[in-house]
């Protein structure tokens, strides 16, 4: 294997093509179909006006919604291999291929809110993505399964937001794959205008999040630092968002500082 693909491997890149631990034949219909949207494609472009160019905010755009998609479907499939309950779809009599589904869906529209505002953006998220579900969902499922699959994707999207507690295991992969994208690129734009508050200098300080089957967990996420800096997004982002996201004995998390050329004022957090 190269070091380009290992790498990959590593870090996790959801693919259609890839064999997966559950079923995995309706998520890839619907993500082709919303993938090709018209109006799902310009809420995610006009989502960021708000956060990146009015308040000098951390990303939420496009790029944004595909990392937390794609860092959920793969926590997905790596608590499905360690066997953890998905119970949302199951309580409502869903297939169980609609779990993936139900967090794909919620992982895309979590964050329209932010074309209101970024304040409470939550609940602005959720009247906006029930109008694109009302739409979406009867091109592949029936009346009865629609209502039931919508409830639990706008459940998924509330609860992304640390004041909402996740009652299902899908809104909790949510919740802790929103935190997830910490990289430093999310913060280049406000970085490059001058933006110095702690959500973008401790963005700048994470160089790579990775996923993986743990040892005694299912999962074990490993963050690489360069900084002091990037504790504040870990352990009081990422930390919060865990907690109470009904994961936390799924989900080991590693941070390391790989710095090695400064006086480290902190080498390694777990949590």
């Amino acid at each position: 294997m190269s070091d380009s693909a290992a790498e990959e491997e590593t870090r996790r890149v959801y693919s259609p093509d890839e064999e997966h631990s559950f079923p995995d034949e309706k998520l890839n219909r619907v993500l082709a179909f919303i993938d090709e949207d018209e109006e799902i494609t310009t809420y995610l472009e006009a989502q960021n006006i708000n956060a990146v160019d009015r308040m000098r905010y951390n990303d939420h755009g496009s790029k944004h919604i595909e990392i937390v998609r794609n860092r959920a479907l793969c926590l997905y499939d790596l608590l499905k291999a360690g066997n953890v309950d998905f119970n949302g779809a199951r309580q409502q009599g869903l297939d169980e291929a609609d779990e993936s589904v139900i967090i794909a869906l919620a992982a895309t529209l979590h964050d329209v809110g932010h074309v209101v505002h970024r304040d409470q953006h939550a609940y602005y998220s959720i009247p906006l993505a029930a109008d694109i579900l009302d739409r979406i969902l009867p091109e592949f499922y029936d009346v009865a399964e629609s209502v039931r699959m919508k409830g639990e994707i706008l459940h998924a999207i509330l609860c992304h937001h640390r004041s909402e507690t996740p009652l299902t295991t899908e809104a909790g992969v949510i919740r802790v794959a929103d935190a997830l994208d910490m990289e430093s690129g999310r913060s280049r734009i406000p970085y490059e205008h001058g933006g110095r508050g702690i959500n973008t200098l401790s963005s700048q300080a994470i160089s790579r999040v990775s996923l993986q089957q743990g040892d005694s967990s299912p999962v074990l996420v490993e963050i690489a630092m360069t900084n002091a800096a990037g504790v504040y997004q870990v352990d009081n982002l990422l930390k919060a968002k865990l907690e109470g996201s009904g994961l936390e004995d799924e989900i080991r998390i590693v941070a390391v500082n790989t710095n090695e050329t400064r006086e480290q004022l902190v080498e390694r957090i777990e949590l």
